[in-house]
């Protein structure tokens, strides 16, 4: 079993195209009872939040966020949690906004 994402900070791999979320942009997971969410900010992003489900290695989940040029966003995002060599955890995710047209994947990493 994957381990709790709760107190873990991740990290965007790349810029993703069509969205907002970056490298610079920083995500604090918490875990607890099959629920998670998460703030982040950084890069394009003043504040986000995220909160959903987690079932064994899937997130589903809704996101909220205010970007640097003051305009907020909403959309949804299915994660596929996985173990990586040096032991750190990766979510590989599949997003749509919900606010305005778009989709695409991203991934992000564990911060050491």
């Amino acid at each position: 079993m994957i381990p709790s994402l709760d107190g873990r900070k991740f990290r965007a791999v790349a810029d993703v195209a069509g969205g907002e979320v970056g490298t610079g942009t920083v995500f604090t997971y918490h875990e607890r009872d099959g629920e998670i969410w998460a703030d982040y900010s950084g890069g394009a992003i003043r504040r986000g939040h995220l909160v959903g489900t987690r079932d064994g290695d899937r997130l589903d989940f809704r996101y909220v966020q205010l970007n640097t040029d003051g305009q907020t966003s909403t959309g949804h995002c299915v994660s596929a949690v996985s173990a990586i060599a040096d032991g750190r955890l990766r979510l590989d995710e599949t997003w749509q906004w919900e606010s305005r047209p778009g989709s695409g994947t991203s991934a992000v990493v564990e911060l050491q």
